[in-house]
């Protein structure tokens, strides 16, 4: 399409109300007077806020980890239920997120996201604040929690509407990856924040811990206050100046959204979609309770996208309309190999905190007659110490996934990163092994450590690699629904992974689990190949 005055008159024009008319990235001209100028500002205001949907769509993990060094009445068991309760909401709500941009805008749907956040960060400060508080309660709010989950979608899906295919790598790969800092900046800040009364009588008094605990400057004894409502309290801080931020100045873009509707009809349609994640989401944490896993996540999937078709009106149209991404075999593949990078990234953000708490938190103690029994580790190393390290490095290096994808090609960047997931987990296996099982497990710790840390950097890379190759294979049209699905999917790796490491860690056999990911990883790795890297392939290394 030529660029003319008159269309860049209509973009300054519609920055002032917010809606841009006419975008044509494409052309080279449009984008160096005008889009990138426009496109760099949205870019800015998306990245912070996705941060504060990692954060507290995770804070879970880290939560929970100090409610048991409190002494709250809560099972090991019923701590990783709230972790991945959080995990499956927040996949689950991914999937109508995903078809958001197109039915009520850019700016309409990362405004309202962002502030929605504020539900769940000030009503966990509230429940923290007694030790009694319900457990029903906590699965309410870690239910909530799913909405920073859920954002990842949309807010990917209008990024990508901003850029030129040749700048998705890094417009990808900046929002993703920095947004995903919000998982480590959960992981430092809420140990942090908990050890002062930052917010004074209004958020209560603090309790003394039960036994030691830790933050990235040291450890904390037994007897210390606590100020555990914290972790909810401080992310209003942040959550408040960001949705002024949002509605201010970020830009609905006509051509992908043709008819948002009024604001309020806009927010009525966000609201609306979020509810029947937010059902689906029940649904799927009641049939956990009478079907397998395997079998209860598919099915609630699958609710998902069936209730989504019976919205009414324009909605359904938009939305059946969009539902064309599951006819293209690439949506699968490329599914599938999100899954095994962003998946086993936020999956094992998830889980990573507990499991360092349970697996090196107690030791194998042989008595005279030689029977064994486990006590308790008096040394053991503070997940709110160590927990933030992974994320951070998988967080960081994802930019430069997406940056070394656009000069070499995303799925040989995939290939190389899968084979090094596939020996990595199946290291972590072994060491999670000895460590369980030894009498000294602190000897293992350094070495779990920097393994995970491995996993963390290549499914770094790979969040970044997958989704440059979506940005390229898909159309504008497909390209946003796309990458929205394919996040929901891998989303699920924040409720399968806890899961599974839980259940091993309770049978005494954590390795398995570890060695079942690398199976997986290893299938990735046909798949990758198969549909992008052999001689044969219709798409060639995009």
């Amino acid at each position: 399409m030529a660029n003319t005055d008159a269309d860049l008159g209509k973009v300054a024009s519609g920055r002032k109300n917010a809606d841009l008319e006419h975008w044509d990235v494409e052309n080279d001209a449009f984008w160096e007077r005008e889009g990138k100028k426009v496109a760099t500002r949205n870019l800015w205001i998306s990245i912070p806020s996705l941060l504060m949907g990692f954060a507290v769509w995770l804070m879970w993990g880290m939560i929970t980890t100090q409610m048991r060094n409190l002494g709250f009445p809560f099972s090991v068991d019923q701590l990783f239920t709230l972790t991945a309760i959080a995990g499956l909401s927040g996949a689950t709500l991914r999937i109508p997120a995903s078809f958001m941009i197109r039915i009520a805008g850019g700016r309409n749907t990362i405004f309202l996201t962002t502030a929605l956040l504020m539900l769940p960060a000030a009503g966990t400060g509230i429940a923290l604040m007694n030790p009694g508080t319900p457990f029903w309660v906590f699965q309410a709010l870690a239910l909530l929690s799913g909405i920073g989950g859920g954002n990842f979608a949309c807010s990917m899906s209008n990024i990508s509407t901003f850029y030129p295919k040749k700048q998705q790598g890094y417009a990808l790969g900046m929002n993703a990856g920095l947004g995903n800092f919000g998982v480590t900046t959960m992981q430092i800040l809420i140990p942090l924040v908990m050890t002062v009364g930052i917010f004074g009588a209004i958020a209560g008094a603090p309790m003394e811990l039960q036994q030691a605990s830790g933050t990235l400057i040291g450890r904390i004894e037994a007897g210390t206050e606590t100020w555990i409502q914290n972790a909810g309290f401080v992310w209003l801080v942040f959550l408040i100046p960001l949705a002024f931020a949002g509605w201010f100045g970020m830009n609905n873009i006509r051509d992908i959204t043709p008819n948002p509707g009024s604001p309020a009809a806009a927010f009525g349609k966000i609201l609306g979609l979020y509810a029947v994640g937010m059902l689906t989401s029940i649904a799927g944490v009641v049939a956990l309770g009478w079907l397998n896993m395997w079998i209860a996540l598919p099915l609630t999937i699958a609710l998902t996208l069936a209730l989504l078709r019976l919205m009414p009106g324009q909605i359904r149209v938009n939305i059946q309309k969009q539902f064309a991404i599951f006819r293209n075999k690439h949506t699968w593949s490329m599914t599938v190999l999100y899954i095994a990078t962003f998946g086993s990234f936020i999956g094992f953000s998830a889980a990573l905190p507990l499991s360092i708490t349970v697996i090196f938190g107690n030791m194998m103690e042989v008595a005279a007659d030689g029977s064994v029994t486990r006590i308790a580790n008096p040394d053991a190393p503070s997940a709110l110490t160590w927990a933030w390290m992974g994320p951070f490095v998988g967080a960081l290096i994802r930019p430069v996934g997406g940056w070394i994808s656009d000069k070499l090609g995303g799925s040989i960047v995939t290939q190389v990163i899968s084979v090094i997931m596939v020996i990595a987990s199946a290291a972590v296996g072994y060491v999670m092994m000895l460590a369980y099982n030894s009498t000294d497990p602190n000897q293992y710790f350094w070495m779990f450590l920097v393994l995970f840390i491995v996993l963390f950097a290549a499914s770094g890379i790979g969040n970044g690699s997958t989704f440059r190759t979506i940005g390229v294979i898909f159309d504008q049209q497909q390209k946003g629904p796309v990458l929205g699905w394919t996040s929901a999917v891998a989303a699920y790796g924040a409720f399968i992974a806890p899961r599974v490491m839980g259940e091993q860690i309770k049978l005494g056999t954590p390795e398995l689990a570890m060695y079942g990911f690398a199976i997986f990883y290893a299938i990735c790795l046909v798949v990758n190949w198969w549909f992008y890297l052999r001689p044969n392939a219709e798409i060639k290394n995009p």
